[in-house]
């Protein structure tokens, strides 16, 4: 497999998880991230809907309160040990609360992206360079 092909086969992975990830958000599930850094990446990638911070307060305080409104629940914080560490938790809370949170996006885009980046807010650019490389780009990639 050559270079080109192993940038499509992974741009068009993380385009399907981007896809799965903007199907939840249409639902109306809360996206939970690490900062606003991380919202500004999704947003440029076409993710739109309710994104929460989950490092400004406590986060079983936090779990509580987002489980109190009853929608579907992604996690997407970093794949590095401290986003590790924060879903992990967050899982376990949201689980105690009822709610099954939404793992595999993460999990998924971690294991395309591992040794490239290790960051939400690093996608956006990760996105773009593969859409360089494979020669599918948009207006929205340089603006």
């Amino acid at each position: 497999m050559t270079d080109l092909e192993i940038y499509r086969k992974r741009l068009e992975r993380i385009e399907e998880l981007l896809s799965e990830l903007s199907e939840y958000s249409g639902r109306g599930a809360i996206i939970i991230v690490e900062g606003k850094r991380d919202v500004l990446s999704l947003k440029r990638l076409g993710i739109e809907g309710n994104f929460e911070l989950a490092t400004h307060q406590s986060l079983f305080n936090f779990s509580e309160k987002i489980a109190r409104l009853g929608n579907e629940v992604v996690i997407l914080t970093d794949w590095d040990r401290r986003g590790d560490i924060l879903a992990i938790k967050l899982s376990g809370y949201f689980q105690s609360f009822g709610l099954k949170p939404e793992l595999e996006i993460r999990n998924k885009l971690r294991l395309i992206s591992q040794k490239e980046i290790k960051d939400v807010e690093s996608l956006y650019t990760y996105v773009s360079k593969l859409r360089l490389k494979t020669g599918y780009c948009s207006k929205r990639d340089f603006q």
